[in-house]
């Protein structure tokens, strides 16, 4: 034997070794501390240092790793040691933690030898006493493990592998006779239990679920054990675990869960759990097979489980976990259910599309209230209607009644100026008042300081004027704003003795005063307080002048005082504000006799068409849809509360309601509402029933909803609250409408307070942790809140009323179900027309039988299924653009119909490679040479002579199945994306316009949420102005419940959505302007566009650089695009080498010749051409499918082709490929295209069709590889693309100055002239030292790096640039010269294209005199100017105009 004593890493020694990440983590630290050779026996012994518990069962798979980089090395042992930082000898705590970690590879250690021993010992409780290990065992059992001589098997490894030197003994636990007969009847199923199990773990099969299912005795219920034993210990919180804790039991809900397999024989399961005031991750390893069988199933999202573990540091999260022993499935008591026999209503929701408030998602509310047994639910989001399509799958998906609604803002337009008018004249007696007090609450604040003017006939008659002792303190603060002190009122009357003076003053006259509800409220307060009571008409002078002067921005008492020229002195004292609001509300009353307004009635006309609707006050009302009509008018208002009402947010103006009612009720909704502000303001009690008698129906809410009120002083106490919901139950029955309880649900459940106080927290709300407890509430919970009323009224309140409201309103659909196209007259017959004249001017006539068959196919499919306009409206679209001189890319699958090459949508040609001449039209899709490239491109096949007329013959087809387009029964929705200029898309946009009509098309709108990114930077803010730190786990869930929150709306890049000619779009949605953009043209859809794509058809007609790039080119050299052969060398050679650039690889530091090249530039797929070196143009066709795909090249095909298990023209890379492939193979048409499209949207793989795919010889890699796929790109998507991309390289080669010049132009936004301009040499120190950098280059440095490479690669071919020139340099084009190329003005940094294009237009009025013309004429700042120094572009003109006579 020979011996080598190492201190090595053990990684560094075996770097080969292929682990998975959490394994390396644990191996990092293990140190090899001797190495055993011996020769005899062709055997190696290693063993290490560990710090981390290593399984044995790890190690064995390593030993064999190891083994078979060494031949002739028959055995490898690999043994470890744990070398704790512990004292363990001394540290029980720590024992039984490290035996409780590594019991599993005891377990494993002995089960090859004695499995009966692994399955008595799996489940025996132990304990450490003093130096003794203490196994409980049963009698019966403790003899076999002796017998055995387990106990100094486990004492041995113990010692050897753990430094522990204990004792083992086995304590007997007596057993009943009864027990120990049902043991020994059942020894021999527990050990071939046991054995089947040692046989399923020592194959590669893994064991079939209904073979462990005949194992299973019947149980009536599941058993509630997912892992280990059952758990009867009390669980602890999840806040209260600790570093110090040893072993816990805790409870609570899966949050996530992820499992990865090791090595092929186990699984490492880590999940996070949640008892909803912390959270923590769980983690355990479980053998292959049995969590496959047993565990998988069971343990999801949601699940409520019970778990004991141990506590430990993880190395590889950096933080503690809970490794669990048992898990158990529990019924949680966190749950809340309905157990009433009559249910509730909520009628008053929001989701999370009540923007940055509401956290419920629409369809977790919608299920929570069906598993309630609800009847309805009623969903009013706070201005929008954006969760109404996911509401409607959610009702559908579970059975529950949606009611359709919107909690507007509603502004007053009716009555805005005067409250409770009753016809009086401008010649009536009013009487103007101000008031000061010690504060802004009614209720808690007194008043100081009253001061009237009476006036008569536009004249004043009379004066009051007093202070009044607050019997309080007058703040400093409100000192300092009225100059009223303590001393001044101590010896004045209380309010008691003057309130009643004051009373007698006004009389019946109309109350003025500037911002009346304040004034008003406080005398009403007081006047209440002594049952007393103050009905005046009440006339508000802060509305008046916003009707009469809507110039004016603000309409403070001051600045409508000096607009009007009124002397306001001594402002804030009470006489003098009197004064001037009286002076103030004379002139007014002489601007409305102008107006021939002559009572305070006619005032509010007036208001109501002149006023700003925009600068009123709103209000919160529920509104409800009753049916159908009801639903088209809500979308109409909630279309003109966006575009003509929105200011902050999108308003209703009562007018507005009024005339789009039908169909429609209306509620009070809650605390912001009109008539519970009312209420608080002290408006009359004529005034309160005259609101009230707007609405259908009122509401009130929890009186935790409303503390606030109280904390914030606008109320005194519960019981006030008690009294205001109270007083709306009153007033109900006295105006026969129904009241209703309501939640005003902003969450589900009580704990989800906590995403609203983040959110709120994060933009900037100081109140934000007071969060109101505005979750949906059970029927019980909802009668004991509003017991106070009464128990009948309490249930009239919260049950009867809501279901009586619900009967009123029928089932509605938010969206219709069925499409509607654009009509256009005799598509059909066009469409056909434009194919078959098409298709006979290159095929002949007749049409080659492969031809005809594939358009007789086609056209019956789409005209069958009413797709023809869509096809002629892209033709239309397609045609313009050409017309006008712009090359249009076609995307996605489009390319898959042959229809569409012949009516000139795309270029792709679907067709099998074929050959066809130009001439004779003589084609060949036959030919055995022909048939060899079937699946490929036609231009890969050699040049053919034609063999009747002796022309050189076209090449064509790419061979790509239709039913990738429109499915086998050409039922599947199409989809055509049209890639036009980026500088013609506004031009292809107006055109759809004037093809349908502007008010018939709408962009297609989008709706942003908060994604995960976002809401963890919102979660991150509040930890750190707390000061909290929190686990991975309990921030992940926070992250999660903020995660989906609308924030914004916006829209699609290049979508139009189509209303037919007979419809309105509100038939479908409400319209509006995206992000609420007040000054946007651009009018898009309320709905984000995915939810009425299917019934409206939709347009792509985006914006893109590629065919910019070719019409720029083409301008250039005048060489048509079109024409370019796809099959040329040198073109092609760019794809695998640098040759056809004249230029070494190391020049450039690039193996291929794509930079620059779209589609093919980017080092991800730079790095593709040089693994694959692709050689043909079906080849390329395979890269971009593989490139654009997730999950189809990384970690899949990437490694099937290393390894060799299959190659380039093998492995999956497009989505039709899936579907030929299968076909071939035998399985059903109609399944490969249902699989195919599964595949492609990332859902895997169904049993059914794993079964199908094996029976027809599917290999396994193939499956594999499917069920790993995310998204797939069309082949026809990826033939576009390389089209594209083949002809810009064909530029590159041939005319590579114009090539350059239009990359720089178009595509080359970092371009920076000092930088780029100045030679090689400093180009290719910029490119090191951001190299250098890594990933620590920001977004606008890794831009300008790739142009970076481009302008190297334009040196090294001996290409250069000039500088750039005041009077040569275009403002934004790179211009081709005999010298070089031009550099255009904005090329410097700092100068944009506003400046360049302004320099142009001044520099064509004549040459600049000076600088300083050139600054004037130019209007360029000086900073640009310096820039401009700086590079020598103004040298030769002189700084000053001025002429020196010297």
């Amino acid at each position: 034997m020979l011996q080598n004593e190492k201190n090595h890493n053990f990684l560094d020694v075996f770097p080969q070794l292929h682990v998975d990440a959490p394994i390396k983590e644990m191996l990092k630290d293990a140190k090899i501390k001797k190495i055993n050779v011996y020769k005899e026996d062709k055997a190696i012994e290693i063993l290490l240092d560990v710090k981390n518990i290593i399984y044995r069962e790890i190690l064995e798979q390593l030993s064999r790793q190891i083994q078979k980089q060494f031949k002739g090395i028959n055995k490898v042992y690999l043994k470890s040691k744990y070398i704790s930082d512990d004292d363990l000898l001394n540290n029980k705590d720590s024992k039984s933690k490290v035996i409780h970690l590594y019991w599993d590879s005891i377990l494993h250690s002995i089960n090859d030898k004695h499995p009966i021993g692994t399955g008595i010992l799996k489940d025996c409780h132990w304990k450490l006493k003093d130096n003794y290990l203490v196994l409980k065992v049963s009698n019966n059992q403790s003899s076999y493990l002796r017998k055995n001589e387990l106990d100094k098997k486990i004492k041995w490894m113990l010692n050897e592998e753990l430094g522990l030197n204990m004792e083992v003994v086995f304590e007997e636990e007596m057993i009943t006779k009864d027990k120990k007969k049902i043991y020994e009847d059942n020894l021999s199923n527990i050990e071939h239990d046991i054995v089947e199990n040692l046989l399923a773990t020592s194959t590669t099969q893994v064991i079939n679920t209904e073979e462990v299912k005949d194992h299973m005795p019947d149980k009536e219920t599941p058993d509630p054990v997912i892992l280990g034993k059952d758990i009867n210990s009390e669980a602890i919180r999840i806040k209260d675990i600790t570093e110090e804790s040893d072993e816990v039991v805790i409870q609570g809900d899966i949050l996530s869960i992820e499992y990865r397999e090791i090595n092929h024989s186990k699984y490492i399961v880590t999940f996070d759990i949640t008892d909803y005031e912390d959270s923590i991750t769980v983690k355990f390893f479980v053998k292959k097979n049995i969590f496959e069988n047993a565990i998988k199933n069971r343990l999801k999202e949601k699940c409520h489980v019970w778990v004991k573990g141990l506590i430990q540091y993880d190395n590889f999260s950096k933080e503690i976990v809970l490794m669990a022993k048992d898990i158990v499935e529990k019924t949680s008591k966190l749950i809340r259910i309905d157990q009433a026999q009559e249910k509730r209503i909520e009628l008053h929701a929001h989701t999370q599309m009540s923007s940055m408030d509401g956290i419920v998602s629409v369809t977790a509310l919608i299920e929570r209230a069906a598993k309630w047994g609800h009847p309805a639910i009623a969903i009013t989001d706070h201005g929008v209607v954006q969760a109404y399509p996911d509401a409607a799958s959610a009702s559908k998906k579970y059975g529950i009644k949606v009611i359709y609604g919107i909690e507007a803002y509603l502004v007053d337009d009716l009555n805005a100026v005067i409250q409770n008018p009753q016809n009086q004249t401008l010649e009536d007696e009013y009487t103007v008042f101000d008031i000061k007090t010690t504060g802004l609450s009614p209720t808690k604040d007194k008043i100081t300081e009253i001061g009237a003017i009476k006036i008569k006939n536009g004249k004043i008659i009379d004066y009051f004027s007093c202070f009044v002792n607050p019997e309080m303190p007058i703040p400093a603060n409100i000192q300092e704003l009225t100059g009223i002190t303590d001393e001044m009122v101590k010896d004045a009357a209380t309010i008691e003795h003057v309130l009643p003076d004051f009373l007698k003053f006004i009389g019946d006259s109309v109350l003025v005063a500037h911002n009346a509800n304040f004034d008003v409220s406080f005398i009403r307060t007081a006047a209440e307080n002594m049952s007393l009571s103050v009905q005046n008409t009440v006339l508000d002078t802060l509305e008046l002048s916003r009707l009469l002067f809507p110039s004016l921005s603000r309409h403070k008492l001051d600045i409508v005082a000096k607009h009007l020229g009124v002397s306001l002195e001594n402002h804030h004292r009470a006489v003098d504000d009197a004064k001037a609001t009286a002076e103030i509300f004379i002139k007014c009353i002489d601007i409305l006799k102008e107006k021939n307004i002559q009572n305070l009635n006619e005032i509010n006309a007036l208001a109501g068409a002149e006023i700003d609707v925009k600068k009123l006050k709103t209000y919160h009302a529920v509104i409800l849809v009753k049916n159908q009509t009801g639903l088209i008018n809500l979308y109409k208002l909630v279309s003109f509360s966006h575009l003509e009402y929105f200011n902050k947010r999108p308003r209703i103006p009562k007018s507005l309601y009024l005339k789009y009612k039908e169909g429609l009720m209306i509620g009070t909704a809650c605390e912001a509402g009109e008539l519970y502000r009312a209420i608080l303001n002290k408006k009359s009690d004529e005034e309160i029933k005259r609101i009230a008698s707007f609405y259908d129906y009122l509401e009130i809410q929890p009186l935790d909803n409303n503390q606030f009120l109280i904390d914030n002083g606008t109320v005194e106490s519960v019981d006030e609250l008690k009294k205001i919901n109270m007083n709306i139950v009153e007033l109900g029955t006295l105006l026969n409408k129904p009241v209703v309880a309501t939640c005003d649900v902003h969450f589900l459940d009580p704990q989800d307070e906590v995403f609203r106080r983040i959110i709120m927290a994060g933009q900037g709300f100081s109140d934000a942790d007071n969060q109101a407890p505005l979750y949906l509430r059970t029927t019980e919970e909802m009668l004991e809140e509003f017991s106070y009323l009464g128990e009948k009224k309490a249930r009239e309140v919260v049950i009867d009323n809501p279901n009586k409201i619900n009967q009123f309103i029928e089932n509605i659909k938010p969206i219709p179900d069925e499409t509607f196209p654009p009509k256009i007259e005799g598509a059909e017959e066009e469409l056909t027309r434009i194919t078959m004249e098409k298709a006979k001017s290159i095929y002949g006539d007749p049409l080659p039988p492969a031809v005809q068959n594939r358009l007789d196919r086609e056209l019956n499919a789409i005209i069958k299924n009413g797709f023809a306009v869509m096809y002629i409206i892209a033709q239309k679209l397609v045609w313009k653009s050409l017309e006008d001189g712009y090359l249009v890319g076609s995307r996605g699958s489009v390319g898959s119909s042959f229809v569409a090459t012949m009516a000139s949508i795309t270029e792709v040609n679907p067709l099998p490679p074929h050959y066809i001449c130009p001439n004779c039209k003589y084609s060949d899709f036959d030919s055995e040479m022909v048939k060899s490239f079937a699946g490929g491109s036609g231009c890969d096949m050699p040049d053919k002579i034609c063999p009747k007329c002796g022309e050189m013959m076209n090449k064509d087809g790419h061979d790509i199945p239709f039913e990738t387009f429109l499915g086998f029964d050409g039922d599947k929705e199409p989809d055509i994306d049209l890639n036009f200029s980026g500088e013609y898309q506004p031009r292809a946009h107006s055109y759809t316009e004037e093809l349908f009509g502007k008010d018939y098309v709408y962009r297609a709108g989008t709706i942003g949420t908060l994604a995960e990114k976002t809401a963890y930077g919102f979660v991150k803010k509040y930890m750190e102005s707390k000061n909290i730190v929190l686990r991975k786990a309990e921030v992940n869930r926070l992250v999660k419940g903020c995660t989906g929150i609308k924030r914004t709306t916006g829209q699609h890049p290049g979508g139009l959505m189509i209303v037919p000619k007979d419809k309105e779009i509100y038939e479908f949605c409400p319209v509006q302007r995206p992000a609420n953009d007040v000054n946007s043209p651009v009018i898009t859809t309320h709905f984000d566009y995915h939810s009425i794509s299917g019934r409206l058809l939709k347009l792509d007609i985006l914006g893109h650089d590629d065919p910019t790039v070719i019409r720029m080119l083409e301008d250039l050299t005048g060489v048509n695009p079109r024409k370019i052969p796809l099959d040329d060398e040198n073109t092609m050679s760019l794809f695998s080498s640098t040759k056809a650039l004249n230029v070494s690889p190391e020049q450039i530091n690039c193996e291929v010749g794509t930079l620059g090249l779209p589609e093919f530039g980017t080092k991800f797929v730079r790095q593709m051409l040089i693994d694959t070196k692709p050689k043909t143009f079906s080849e390329l066709i395979r890269i971009s499918g593989l490139s654009h795909g997730t999950d189809v090249w990384l970690n899949n095909a990437q490694d099937l082709i290393r390894d060799g298990t299959a190659s380039l023209s093998e492995v999956i890379c497009t989505r039709d490929d899936i579907m030929v492939y299968l076909i071939n193979k035998g399985v059903e048409k109609k399944h490969a295209f249902k699989i195919m499209e599964k595949v492609r949207k990332g859902k895997g793989l169904e049993p059914d069709d794993e079964e199908a795919m094996k029976a027809a010889g599917v290999p396994q890699w193939y499956i594999d590889s499917c069920k790993k796929i995310k998204y797939m790109f069309p082949k026809a998507h990826a033939a576009a693309y390389v089209m594209m991309a083949f002809r810009i390289a064909y530029f590159k080669v041939y005319y590579p100055e114009a090539f350059y010049a239009t990359y720089f132009t178009v595509r080359a936004e970092d371009f920076d002239y000092c930088l780029m301009c100045k030679g090689e040499n400093k180009v290719r120190k910029a490119i090191k030292e951001y190299e250098e950098k890594g990933n620590n280059l920001t977004t606008k440095e890794k831009g300008t790096l790739t142009v970076l490479e481009i302008v190297l690669e334009m040196y090294a071919r001996g290409f250069k640039f000039i500088p750039i020139d005041l009077y040569k340099s275009d403002a934004v084009t790179f211009k081709l010269t005999p010298e070089g190329i031009l550099p255009p003005l904005n090329a410097l940094q700092g100068l944009g294209n506003t400046a360049a294009f302004n320099i142009v237009k001044a520099r064509e009025e004549g040459e600049f005199l000076s600088v300083e013309d050139f600054v004037e004429r130019a209007k360029i700042s000086r900073p640009v100017v310096e820039i401009m120094r700086e590079n020598e572009i103004l040298t030769g003109i002189p700084e000053s105009s001025q002429l020196s006579l010297f």
